[in-house]
């Protein structure tokens, strides 16, 4: 017996007469009641025995399964925490999207730095799983978004030298108590006790592990049962499934999940989990795609489902051969069962993906490129294509509200728009892409190859192009495509993994021994000036102007701002008795804060410390105008807004947000209004620094806007209405910005748009700066300064119509020049005639000149020594000459080179001089293009 296996020989297994067996099937030990039990009770080892003969006394509903889960552990001591938001990246940034209830509480909780919000305490938190996108619909039981009910108790061990370094102390419960909850609350949902089985199944993740229980009924997976015990370490006395080997941690976690969903399908007995989970919008999909199925049909949908455990992109090898093995059980052929449960497969999967979408969409998310919004344009594009292959034409933002509404989100307005407007683009970009598929195709089809994955990934991350797509234009030209079963899980692991985020520097080993800074400029943003002790000095050679040596002082104490949160840090000086040294940087590490200066200064020493003055006030007023105009933005755009990036500066600073369309001028200037309207309102700028679970419980996430920040307690900023954790200096109340002026706004990147403004005395020199190039602009035009855009424009239309006046005139002259012999040498090509003339214009007058001679009949060679040499050659059709290759001879005679289809080619060299030589020849090179 392995020591990990003693880690399941529970107390309470003993007492309830539990059995531990070997399944005959898979060889997983697991416990049970019934000691006549041969497999494990999961499937492939046994088919679903729930399906039309339900495992509980009742059917529930969603919201009745969950409210009796909660309420089961409510009564059992557990206190009820409202869920998180799917979007994990709220408050951890190693992850993007919640996929467990432990989530909510990793990495702080889990590892002891905080308490949890209670303990021990209950939740069903909405999840989302990726890597599970490719099995919805085909497996009978995949949900990509699904609720974890759960419960979490968290322990600390008492034995170990200093217990109070963790945020809890000592044990609330653990494994036996875990299981008798399980078996309990089974037993309060009427299901037959002698039915379970708990499969031991080790778990590993992150570099944790433990002892884990698979709880099994009637052959499904209903809960989970992990016990988070153990850290890695080489010389642990554990070795587990991955290979490394791991010893007990100080904190040891009780982490449980129970899919709600699968509770749900099991008290209903439904042919599959979605019939269970969404049944109105399933109903309402098939009514609009035309699936009506005959008795005899339904009667094989459900035989089929028993199967469906079988059908698992993850554990099946092969999915046409899973399928071809329940064809041949249910005695079907498989093309026979796959017209029947395509269509099906399609549908299920498009209700699951419009409560993905319903989820991501209500809790903020916009549709991007990057990160969470890359995630959601997967969904959103690969729902659209199954509407569009079963048949469904009801518009996609409707279907979503279908689940919006469900799910009682106030934004559905919001959710509705972000969806038109993604299934908008998404058009236009299939209309991009679809001739890239085409050029792609026809590659492969003269290579003689199938177009491999990678293309396909490519194809989908650059074009959005679905890979049903892809093999129906490569069928037009006879070419495969290699299309994998998880090819959704491929591309969402590209973009949804912990590396989401970029690493901290490595603290600085000096660092380890000196105490934190004690940072002064939280008292009094307002301070300039103070005392401190010298601690330590760093040098630093060679980073210092022109080469020289820089330092690093360490203080005990200081006003210097750091910098961090996108405010530039302070500059300054400090000075003893005997020196005075710039500070030109300040930066923490490890809660040691850096000041960067050109000279050194004596360890033990007492300096003074200044800050520029002028430079912090302008920092805090910018700093202070950014949470002014991010909240405006939420005011005028939406709830959905948040924050992407920011930078403050001296003159302007910049603020990064998340949003689904262009800001227009108007929509800026009413976003400057309400930022300048919060201003006027000259509202004091408060701090204060409350425990986490409590700010987050009173503000949400929102909260972290400009980062996630560590401790029990964070650092919360009143700005009007705005609440932000942020560890910027800020003025003191809001009429200290004096102004803000929004001076542009860019898309940086899709979803993303970026708002630059100015604040304070920036903002008065940005105006002066406008109103005087305006100025300047006017006495240009001799007008008034507001009648410039009038001037301007009708300056601009007439300029326009001179240009178009020009080309006609070039057109004109060409075609006189072609017809009246406008000079040139004409030499006889085969059956054509040629015409080699110098003309010293601009290429839009050599492109006239030639087209006006192909349209007489002539080949064209044309030369220009107006910027360097430059030759256009235009043919005409069903002439036996290359125009592409005559340019690339005669640009080659003047150092270039150039070329284009046989029919019109340019280019050119830098060798002006050769121009007329390299003419002299076209004659020749003319013939020689010819006989070859």
């Amino acid at each position: 017996m392995s020591e990990l296996e003693e880690e399941y020989r529970l107390d309470y297994f003993e007492e309830e007469g539990f059995v531990r067996k070997e399944c005959t099937e898979c060889g997983d030990f697991f416990w049970t009641r019934d000691p006549d039990r041969e497999t494990c009770g999961e499937p492939p080892c046994e088919q679903y025995q729930f399906i039309d003969d339900p495992g509980f006394d009742e059917a529930y509903t969603l919201e009745e399964m969950r409210e009796a889960f909660l309420s089961f552990f409510e009564g059992n001591d557990h206190e009820r925490i409202e869920p998180y938001p799917v979007a994990a990246n709220r408050w951890r940034d190693d992850v993007l999207l919640t996929q467990a209830s432990i989530y909510d509480f990793q990495p702080l909780v889990t590892s002891g730095q905080t308490p949890p919000p209670a303990n021990p305490l209950t939740i069903s938190q909405p999840c989302i799983r990726m890597q599970d996108i490719d099995n919805v619909g085909k497996t009978g039981r995949h949900t990509m978004a699904f609720e974890m009910m759960a419960h979490h108790a968290f322990n600390a061990r008492e034995d170990i030298e200093d217990p109070e370094q963790y945020a809890y102390q000592g044990e609330v419960y653990w494994k036996d108590e875990t299981v008798q909850y399980c078996d309990e609350f089974f037993e309060s949902m009427g299901a037959d006790l002698e039915e379970i089985t708990y499969i031991e199944d080790p778990w590993v993740g992150g570099g944790n592990a433990g002892p884990a229980i698979e709880v099994i009924y009637k052959g499904a997976e209903l809960a989970t049962l992990v016990f988070m015990s153990m850290e890695q370490d080489p010389d642990g006395e554990y070795e587990m499934k991955d290979g490394n080997r791991y010893s007990p941690m100080d904190t040891y976690i009780v982490d449980t999940g129970y899919g709600l969903e699968r509770w749900t399908w099991m008290s209903q007995g439904t042919p599959t989990v979605y019939e269970a989970v969404y049944p109105e919008m399933i109903g309402f999909l098939k009514d609009n795609a035309g699936i009506d199925h005959t008795d005899e049909e339904e009667e094989l949908v459900h035989r089929a489902s028993k199967l469906a455990g079988h059908m698992d992109i993850d554990e099946a090898e092969d999915m046409e051969a899973a399928r071809d093995n329940i064809a041949r059980e249910l005695d079907v052929s498989k093309s026979d069962l796959e017209a029947l449960l395509e269509p099906l497969e399609d549908i299920y999967a498009i209700a699951d993906h419009c409560r993905t979408l319903a989820y991501m969409l209500g809790d903020g998310i916009v549709p991007s490129n990057v990160g969470t919004g890359y995630l959601a344009r997967m969904v959103l594009r690969r729902t659209k294509r199954l509407c569009d292959n079963v048949g469904v034409d009801a518009p996609l933002d409707e279907l979503v509200d279908m689940q919006a509404e469900r799910l009682e989100y106030e934004n559905r307005d919001t959710i509705r728009d972000i969806v038109r407007t993604e299934v908008e683009k998404y058009r236009e970009t299939l209309e991009q892409g679809g001739r890239r598929v085409e050029r792609l195709a026809k590659e492969y089809a003269e290579k003689g190859r199938p177009i491999p994955t990678d293309e396909l990934v490519e194809l989908y991350d650059s074009h959005g192009i679905q890979p049903d797509m892809v093999e129906e234009i490569a069928a037009e030209f006879g070419t495969d495509v290699d299309v994998p079963d998880d090819f959704y899980s491929v591309v969402a692991s590209r973009h949804d993994s912990g590396q989401a985020f970029e690493e901290e520097e490595d603290e600085d080993d000096r660092l380890a021994d000196l105490p934190k800074t004690e940072r002064q400029f939280y008292e009094d943003q307002y301070g300039t000036d103070f005392e401190a002790v010298v601690l330590d000095v760093f040098e630093r050679e060679g980073e210092g102007e022109d080469g020289d040596a820089a330092y690093d002082v360490v203080l005990d104490q200081t006003m210097f701002y750091p910098e961090g949160g996108g405010q530039p840090a302070d500059r300054g000086t400090l000075t003893t008795d005997d020196a005075s040294v710039k500070v030109s940087d300040v930066q923490v590490r490890d809660g040691v804060i850096l000041h960067r200066t050109d000279d050194e200064v004596g360890k033990g020493d007492i300096v003074r410390g200044k800050i520029d003055r002028e430079r912090r006030r302008r920092l805090m007023r910018h700093h202070t105008a950014t949470h002014l105009v991010v909240h405006a933005a939420r005011e005028v755009l939406g709830e959905h807004v948040r924050q992407a990036g920011a930078q403050k500066g001296i003159d302007s600073s910049r603020i990064d947000i998340r949003h689904y369309e262009r800001i227009d001028r108007e929509t800026r200037e009413e976003i400057e209004m309400v930022a300048n309207e919060l201003v006027m309102e000259n509202t004091s700028v408060q701090q204060e620094w409350p425990n986490r679970h409590e700010a987050e419980e009173e503000y949400g996430f929102d909260l972290y806007q400009g980062g996630i920040p560590a401790g029990q307690n964070i650092r919360l900023v009143h700005v009007s209405e705005d609440v932000q954790a942020c560890g910027g200096t800020h003025v003191r109340r809001t009429g200290d910005v004096g102004t803000i002026k929004i001076l542009n706004t860019e898309r940086v990147q899709d979803g993303v748009e970026r708002l630059t403004f100015a604040a304070g005395e920036a903002a008065i020199e940005a105006t002066q700066r406008t109103e005087t190039a305006l100025a300047e602009a006017a006495d240009v035009l001799d007008v008034a300064p507001e009648e410039v855009p009038e001037t301007a424009q009708r300056f601009f239309d007439e300029w326009k119509d001179r240009g178009k006046q020009i080309e006609d005139l070039k057109e004109q002259l060409a075609e006189a020049r072609a017809s009246g012999g406008g000079g040139g040498e004409e030499v006889e090509v085969g059956d054509v005639t040629a015409v080699v003339q110098r003309l010293d214009g601009d290429m839009d007058e050599l492109r006239a000149t030639a087209n006006a001679l192909v349209e007489d009949g002539k080949i064209a060679v044309i030369g220009s020594g107006a910027d360097g040499a430059t030759f256009v050659v235009a043919v005409p059709d069903g002439v036996g000459v290359n125009a592409g290759e005559v340019v690339g001879e005669l640009a080659g005679k003047v150092g270039g080179g150039g070329g284009g289809p046989p029919d019109f080619a340019q280019g050119g060299g830098p060798d002006a001089e050769k121009l007329d030589e390299a003419l002299d020849e076209a004659p020749d090179v003319l013939k020689q293009v010819q006989n070859a």
